[in-house]
């Protein structure tokens, strides 16, 4: 497993492995010198690590530094509208995250248009949500915990990371579906939540997946349901909450790398392309999963889609939240 600290001690000097396909031939020369991929949250995340091993992979295919610069700040934005308002000449890229680009903005005034700003190159991983309970709480499937709420309505809480955060704002969702009144509780952090949840303080949540696996695999909290379209590689034999009943039901964060719009197509293709075939390669794979996300192979015009998509399911989630715009 690529722990955190590898990573950040990971050298991006590596000599190219001859790894470019021959299609790249009638592509503009580039890199011809290193290329920085921004962060948005500061070194040690989840978002950072994914970063690393994205510009690790990148540098052995064309034998250039990519390097990784954090810029953390206002959720993200700051890196963001950095990025946003970079040379579009492939020398500047950004490994995007949902929170940045589909929540800040539908919570906050930025000065940057997540679809108008950015060139989707390659979305590489994604982190459903799980439906965790308390392992006291009296139900074993979602449709038993829909009717353990609904027979006590406005008498259970839910915990969250804090108020608009990523789990506060899926829970949300759920419950408008599920036609659902819990009490929110928001915590400073999904760890603090999810310790109440095996202390039995509070009985459910929607947490992150990779974050919620110990205590899943420990038995101290119960996993009714995954958050996303298709069941997780991370827990396979839970069932989604569309399977459970809900159709459509499809919330989940992700990671993925963009770059300033405008940038040569040749440019974005060529990264598309590496990007591709890294995650069709086993070890980058397993090292993706052993890092406790799903990898996911998305090129420019599907991931385009997905943001378009999310843009809209999260300004939902903010508008039944009640979560005010700053």
């Amino acid at each position: 497993m690529l722990s955190r600290r590898n990573l950040l001690s990971s050298a991006v000097g590596a000599t190219a492995l001859g790894l470019a396909p021959k299609a790249f031939a009638q592509a503009p020369a580039w890199p011809q010198k290193p290329v920085t991929i921004i962060c948005p949250f500061a070194a040690g995340g989840n978002t950072d690590g994914i970063a690393r091993m994205a510009a690790q992979r990148m540098t052995e295919a064309y034998g250039m530094a990519f390097n990784v610069e954090n810029r953390p700040g206002a959720g993200g934005a700051l890196a963001a509208d950095f990025v946003a308002k970079s040379p579009p000449d492939g020398y500047t890229l950004f490994i995007a995250a949902l929170p940045v680009m589909a929540i800040v903005p539908a919570m906050s005034k930025v000065r940057y248009d997540s679809q108008k700003d950015f060139a989707p190159i390659s979305n590489i991983a994604t982190n459903p949500f799980a439906l965790v309970i308390s392992k006291d709480l009296p139900v074993k499937t979602v449709a038993e915990f829909v009717a353990y709420v609904k027979a006590r309505p406005d008498q259970l809480s839910y915990g969250s990371a804090g108020v608009g955060s990523l789990n506060h704002l899926s829970m949300a969702l759920f419950l408008k579906r599920a036609g659902l009144q819990m009490a929110h509780v928001p915590y400073r952090g999904n760890a603090p939540a999810l310790a109440d949840i095996v202390a039995g303080h509070v009985p459910a949540m929607f947490s992150n997946l990779s974050d919620a696996l110990p205590q899943i695999n420990g038995g101290s909290v119960r996993l009714l349901a995954v958050s996303s379209a298709e069941r997780s590689a991370l827990a396979p034999d839970a069932p989604t909450v569309a399977e459970a009943g809900y159709p459509g039901f499809n919330v989940l964060t992700w990671n993925g790398l963009m770059a300033p719009a405008g940038t040569p197509i040749a440019i974005i293709n060529k990264i598309a392309d590496t990007m591709s075939a890294a995650i069709k390669d086993e070890p980058f794979r397993k090292q993706l999963s052993d890092y406790g996300v799903d990898p996911v192979a998305a090129r420019p015009a599907e991931f385009a889609a997905t943001l378009a998509s999310d843009m809209v399911i999260w300004k939902e989630a903010v508008d039944i939240a009640g979560v005010k715009q700053q």
